[in-house]
């Protein structure tokens, strides 16, 4: 049994969900998403709550299960709340700034590396050595700030470079002398 598609989704006030064929179209006060879905998985709409149910025990049908609600959990949660991810910039010089739409991060290179700006994405600066990445879709929140990260990603010795808010990095100790 699927314990995450067994959870029903509560819908919350203000948020609408469509559903056409396979295509489902959730609209939000902050914005709308759309995603095709299997349609082996049927999806039962009753008030403000949302179930889930698969065919058959296959293990197919058992892997789309709790996917699809948590695709549709992570839909409704996004129009409603939005999504954000902070990153930390550690190091001596590294910095990051707003120029305009573009992110300039300094980060150790001879040249500093833009970050352009993508629809349905908002970057943050509040220090220059914090960025907040901001959206309704989780996994074009997540995408963003792993190729912002992906710049210079935080070595073990110093610990310098860029990396989550909530990541520990495990130091390492440096070489002795003998």
């Amino acid at each position: 049994m699927s314990r995450v598609g067994l959870k029903p989704i509560e819908i919350p006030e203000g948020v609408e969900l469509n559903f056409n064929g396979n295509t489902l179209t959730v609209k939000g006060p902050k914005g709308e998403l759309t995603r095709d879905f299997h349609p082996d998985i049927k999806m039962n709409i009753e008030g403000n709550i949302i179930t889930f149910e698969r065919p058959s025990d296959h293990k197919e049908h058992r892997a789309l299960h709790g996917t699809t609600r948590s695709l549709i959990n992570n839909m409704v949660v996004g129009v409603s709340n939005g999504f954000e991810k902070s990153l930390e910039i550690n190091g001596v010089g590294y910095r990051v700034q707003k120029q305009g739409e573009k992110t300039i991060v300094n980060a150790g290179y001879s040249h500093p590396v833009e970050v352009d700006p993508i629809d349905g994405i908002e970057i943050e600066v509040p220090t220059n050595a914090q960025i907040i990445v901001k959206g309704i879709d989780k996994e074009l929140v997540g995408a963003v700030a792993a190729n912002i990260r992906a710049i210079r990603p935080p070595e073990p010795y110093k610990g310098k470079g860029i990396k989550y808010a909530d990541e520990y990095v495990r130091r390492k100790e440096g070489k002795t002398a003998k």
